[in-house]
């Protein structure tokens, strides 16, 4: 039948084909975390200590670049954080509102630019959404207790979790261990 189609119909179909298996391609590395993982991430067993300020408040409070990425949902640049390359042991949190997120032993180096952490400390401190911005379809992560962006969580981490959440430095303050 290939034979049959005249050269016009031929040249629109194989770009078209060409396409289709792009779009499938790209849809493949961006779909979010299985939706069981995220329901069990997005117990919360502590309603009472929700963070809620203006936008005023938070203004206020945060720096421009801190506003812009956990305010506004931004993404600080690549390789530039102040926590991509820490080692030190301690507890990474909420830089809004303090909400213990990570300890440095979830903490590797995933050579994606941002501190990742194969998971988080328990009982509701991260929830999840789908966020389909940018042309992709992505889980993002945010604070539990204030619901400030931190990042996004992806499933191609290399630690037996399978889980990378990639999060912006700006986005966490660091207590370091009193014990090193």
């Amino acid at each position: 039948m290939w034979h049959r189609l005249t050269y016009e119909m031929q040249s629109m179909i194989k770009p078209l084909m060409i396409l289709s298996v792009i779009c499938v391609a790209l849809s493949a590395c961006n779909k979010p975390t299985n939706e069981k993982k995220e329901q069990t991430m997005n117990t919360d067993n502590n309603t009472t200590n929700k963070v809620v300020k203006t936008d005023d408040e938070w203004k206020k409070e945060l720096s421009e670049e801190q506003y812009y990425v956990l305010r506004q949902k931004g993404t600080e640049a690549p390789f530039t954080g102040k926590y991509y390359l820490n080692k030190d042991k301690g507890m990474y949190v909420c830089a809004a509102c303090g909400n213990e997120l990570f300890t440095s032993d979830m903490k590797f180096d995933s050579h994606c630019g941002w501190p990742s952490f194969d998971k988080e400390i328990a009982g509701g401190k991260i929830k999840t959404e789908v966020d389909t911005s940018h042309g992709m379809i992505r889980t993002e992560i945010m604070c539990g207790k204030c619901g400030s962006h931190l990042g996004h969580l992806f499933d191609d981490g290399p630690t037996e979790t399978g889980a990378r959440y990639c999060v912006n430095s700006v986005s966490l303050d660091f207590k370091k261990d009193s014990t090193e």
